[in-house]
């Protein structure tokens, strides 16, 4: 099944990658509220952890067989981090230098994880730049090399406040200490379609980059890349977040029991989906009319790869209104992980009206048909608008909500081969 952002073109591409790269960093400014609400901020804290360090070696490792990413030096683990959700380009904005094949340092000039964090207190500054930012980065950077150790220079609370930038890490490679053993857990999500799903290998014709071999670069620019490159990244993306959320729902799940964990992530699925329904129309030029819903609709990582999430999106015309109908089919990958696409059905509508009204807040969706195959549903327009989803508020706290892009020129390269 070919991807559905095959429908773009490369420039549109280019603009949609870095928007799903923090769209699924915003993942947990949805979720975490909810997480901190059941468990407290020490267990919201434990959540993050096991969240990121089960789903980013998967999809770090994914990302690097997609664009022929070699080798096992600290240049390739940055290569990885630069198409991670974790450090979306510019929002989190991290700065490299690799001194040689084992050594390396990174800070970031902005970070808008910590603008965000900082005014809630120190404790959550501590929770997170401390607590959970050392098992997560040791275990991004194992799925390139078990023996890469990921240690702070300095780091928030910043002393001045105003400090820059925010922190700084070194990135060693120790071949005399022990590799890096992963958790027990660590391959909960291992076997799940998100996981092991096979995408189109990327055309090698055209223009554009068709890889990411070659010098680490210092930024990546989107518009380099070739339309099949661009392609598979964004499919890839969609992945990382689907399996984010598969671990969010099973470290929700070991803290409490399955039914709270599915109703937390399905509050995390309604906050997230409004707000990046609303950055994909502004990001991509698109009105606020049925037609720009569908195109939404195609669009959306929760209903994206076309291969994990079965989703038909169309267009009609009744009695003068011209609706959008969409068609989840029960019987996919996204379905049988758990994912967002299983978390939707015709009494737990909450995330399709948040996507919709991220369009036009008097989008309301009804049941057309509800089986043990699909569900069937329609969007139409209501005389008036609706109030934005509490979860929606939640999200919209973060920075990234309103994050805009700027083109920062040319990358240049910072290793040489």
């Amino acid at each position: 099944m070919s991807s559905r952002y095959s429908s773009l073109n490369r420039g549109e591409l280019a603009v949609l990658v870095p928007e799903l790269l923090l769209c699924g960093h915003l993942i947990d400014r949805s979720g975490m509220a909810h997480a901190i609400g059941a468990f407290g901020r020490e267990g919201m804290t434990g959540v993050a952890i096991d969240e990121w360090r089960l789903a980013s070696p998967i999809y770090t490792r994914r990302m690097r067989d997609a664009l022929g990413i070699t080798g096992d030096g600290v240049d390739a683990i940055f290569k990885g981090f630069q198409l991670d959700i974790g450090a979306p380009p510019q929002f989190m904005d991290f700065r490299y230098r690799v001194h040689d094949h084992d050594h390396g340092e990174f800070h970031l000039d902005h970070c808008g994880a910590l603008a965000d964090v900082e005014p809630m207190g120190e404790e959550y500054v501590v929770g997170m730049c401390h607590h959970i930012e050392d098992p997560t980065f040791d275990a991004t950077a194992l799925a390139t090399n078990p023996y890469a150790r990921v240690r702070p220079l300095h780091r928030p609370p910043r002393v001045p406040a105003d400090r820059t930038p925010v922190c700084a890490w070194t990135v060693t490679i120790d071949r005399s200490q022990p590799p890096f053993e992963s958790p027990d857990d660590a391959q909960a999500l291992a076997g799940t379609h998100a996981a092991t799903v096979e995408l189109d290998a990327i055309e090698t014709d055209g223009d554009g980059r068709h890889d990411y071999a070659g010098p680490l670069l210092n930024d990546l620019r989107f518009t380099d890349f070739s339309r099949s490159a661009l392609i598979r990244m964004a499919d890839e993306v969609c992945l990382q977040q689907h399996l984010l959320t598969l671990g969010f729902r099973r470290a929700v799940a070991e803290r409490s029991d399955s039914a709270v964990a599915l109703d937390i992530t399905r509050k995390q699925f309604t906050g997230i989906a409004g707000i990046t329904a609303e950055r994909l129309r502004i990001a991509l030029g698109l009105g606020d009319d049925a037609a720009a819903l569908a195109k939404v609709l195609r669009l959306h990582p929760a209903l994206n790869p076309a291969i994990y999430v079965d989703a038909e999106v169309s267009s009609e015309t009744h009695g003068g209104e011209r609706t959008v109908e969409l068609r989840l089919g029960r019987d996919c990958g996204a379905v049988a992980d758990g994912a967002w696409a299983a978390l939707v059905d015709d009494t737990h509508l909450e995330a399709l009206n948040s996507l919709a009204r991220g369009v036009n807040p008097r989008f309301e969706v009804r049941v057309r048909d509800s089986t043990d195959t699909a569900l069937t549903v329609e969007f139409g327009l209501s005389a008036t608008p609706f109030r934005e989803a509490g979860e929606v508020a939640i999200t919209r706290f973060s920075t990234g909500a309103a994050f805009t892009f700027t083109d920062r020129g040319i990358p240049l390269p910072l290793t040489v081969l």
